[in-house]
């Protein structure tokens, strides 16, 4: 197996003139997971990288479930400091990912959401220990410090990268975490990709509460029937396509469902479209709007109208909407004031690359994930994000090109 690479500097608190580079290593360390992946390893050349990512993502989203069965009443709902609701599950997930992908792969960096900082002046490092503790393969060496040094790998300053092509994890502990805060009916998403010399070559989403069956005039994410919930894991590596399987009962039992290949929709009409956008944005903000009125009732659907589908809460659901084939089209306008992070798109990018659909900028460019050279977080599309069955993409484009003069 070749040896990775990358261009990666790490910066010592006390001595930050003195980067230096290292070769990737890994450690094979058997994995086991209740999940063995659809496709044979001599097909698979991250093989390795995927299946532990499986099992972490998985370990995750059953200490996600945990939290949330408990934190209704024991002040584990927080706010950061620019009012995005946190929970200990997201600093928990950080952790969990970081510890676990460091002992396996130690040499490959994280670059993730949260750092240490908020847990540090609140004091709720034990809280995270406690809900990560009985997840991880370290046991005991699971301390106060051990977890504050785990979130820290992942966070802000950790790395600076070089402009080189480079290799490093990227998650998004809980995309999603206003649903996850508002109760069991909204969806949310714990998501682990792997950049590789600058490439995005596999990707692991799943989300403990998706609902399996649904009607196009449905609302995902708040069906009031839970038990139907199976939950769903997606998985992707490149040139593998992207999978998904079911999960039982929110992950206490093995689902006996087998892998089912996914494709994205054939929807070769815009007019026929599913599409699905961002809660914070409204579709008159969206160029489409001065072409196309949108309804989200599809018996009421006529000329000149499209479906809009809801999607509660974060990116990654409605990268896992169109990957599945339920959407034709997510689109994500850039405003003015908004930053766009990796972790928002990096393991969808691939879901949905792989499962036969399309990523790009409002200009018809590939995202650029090594944009932000120096920390990988940021990405910076021109006008916004498409994300489309890959049929309906260059029209789009062309009528976002002809109608940004209404936003």
């Amino acid at each position: 197996m070749d040896l990775l690479r990358y261009s990666v500097s790490r910066f010592s608190a006390a001595h930050p003139q003195h980067p230096f580079r290292t070769p990737l290593r890994r450690r094979f360390v058997a994995v086991r997971s209740s999940f063995s992946l659809p496709f044979p390893e001599r097909k698979a050349k991250y093989y390795r990288e995927l299946e532990a990512a499986v099992h972490v993502v998985e370990r995750a989203c059953r200490l996600c479930v945990d939290v949330k069965k408990s934190f209704s009443s024991d002040g584990r709902i927080l706010e950061k400091n620019d009012q995005t609701p946190v929970t200990i599950a997201d600093f928990g997930v950080q952790a969990l990912v970081s510890l676990e992908m460091n002992r396996l792969f130690p040499s490959i960096p994280l670059v993730a959401e949260e750092d240490s900082a908020f847990l540090r002046s609140n004091n709720l490092v034990g809280s995270v220990v406690d809900v990560v503790k009985d997840k991880t393969t370290l046991g005991d060496e699971v301390t106060d410090d051990s977890i504050l040094k785990a979130i820290d790998r992942g966070g802000k300053d950790a790395c600076v990268f070089g402009p080189k092509p480079a290799t490093y994890w990227i998650l998004d502990p809980i995309d999603g975490t206003r649903g996850f805060v508002r109760g069991s009916e909204a969806l949310y998403v714990v998501g682990l990709a792997l950049v590789v010399e600058g490439k995005i070559v596999l990707g692991v989403m799943l989300c403990p509460n998706w609902h399996e069956d649904f009607s196009d005039s449905s609302i995902i994410g708040v069906q009031e029937n839970i038990s139907s919930r199976s939950g769903i894991i997606m998985v992707s590596h490149v040139g593998c396509g992207t999978w998904t399987k079911r999960l039982s009962d929110i992950l206490t039992i093995e689902s006996p469902h087998t892998w089912t290949r996914c494709s994205v929709d054939s929807c070769q009409m815009v007019e026929g479209a599913r599409f699905t956008i961002p809660e914070s944005q409204t579709w008159k903000s969206l160029p489409l709007s001065g072409l196309f009125d949108a309804k989200t009732d599809s018996e009421n659907i006529g000329e000149g109208n499209i479906l809009l589908l809801s999607a509660c809460c974060g990116s990654l659901c409605k990268y896992l909407m169109v990957a599945s084939g339920r959407a034709s089209v997510y689109i994500q306008g850039k405003k003015a004031t908004s930053i766009i992070k990796v972790w928002d798109h990096a393991v969808g990018t691939i879901c949905v690359h792989e499962a036969g659909g399309k990523v790009s900028d409002w200009e018809g460019s590939s995202l650029d994930f090594a944009a932000d050279q120096t920390e990988r977080r940021l990405i910076f599309p021109s006008g916004g994000v498409l994300v489309t069955n890959g049929s309906l993409h260059s029209k789009i484009i062309g009528m976002i090109s002809s109608n940004l003069s209404v936003l």
